[in-house]
């Protein structure tokens, strides 16, 4: 298991969606990777600091936070320079717009975060992100999710972000990693108060 272990379908529907399931499935996976983090070789934490760990902190599993969002592909994506934790920028390339809405009803708006790959035809799409909890509930320079379409990207309209699965990057837990900054394109101006927790 690694850094970049947390997935999500693009074709899940809504019409079949077991919150009890889902909810599982969730839990077996922090469970999952608290092992990974604990007894791993290439555990992000400190080999001195394993003993001592306990689990990581999680907000409680809220299916509000699991959002279907409308697919914008960009058929030549655009180079992004992402500054990272230590060292050089790294070079992304954004291939899709993320639509969705948050909150309900008159508290009901509207979102959007950009998707980037290193390569166009990788087969995952990285999504970072900062929110209103960053530096707060959450870990200091944002978190990130990943999703892997099942099929063409080009060829999917929506997929579904689950913020429940909003990850800290390893570089929260030591200094030996870089990891890339979300740009401020990806800085969303509301609480994600979902997925792991500082």
């Amino acid at each position: 298991m690694t850094d970049s272990a947390n997935h999500a379908g693009s074709d899940d529907s809504e019409d079949d969606f077991d919150a009890e399931e889902w909810r599982d499935q969730l839990e077996a996976h922090r469970e999952e990777k608290d092992d990974f983090f604990a007894d791993h070789p290439q555990s992000p934490i400190p080999p001195e600091e394993r003993d001592d760990f306990e689990g990581l902190d999680y907000f409680d599993p809220d299916p509000d936070y699991r959002v279907t969002a409308s697919v914008e592909y960009h058929d030549q994506p655009e180079p992004v320079e992402m500054e990272v934790s230590a060292g050089r920028p790294q070079r992304y390339l954004r291939v899709a717009t993320l639509h969705f809405d948050l909150g309900e009803g008159d508290d009901t708006d509207s979102h959007e975060l950009a998707g980037y790959r290193q390569q166009a035809d990788d087969d995952g799409l990285f999504v970072p992100f900062r929110d209103k909890t960053t530096g707060q509930q959450t870990y200091k320079d944002g978190r990130y999710m990943e999703f892997e379409a099942e099929g063409d990207l080009a060829d999917t309209d929506e997929m579904v972000l689950d913020f429940n699965l909003a990850y800290s990057p390893f570089c929260a837990y030591s200094e030996t990693f870089a990891c890339p900054l979300p740009p401020e394109e990806n800085w969303l101006e509301v609480e994600i108060r979902a997925g792991e927790k500082a």
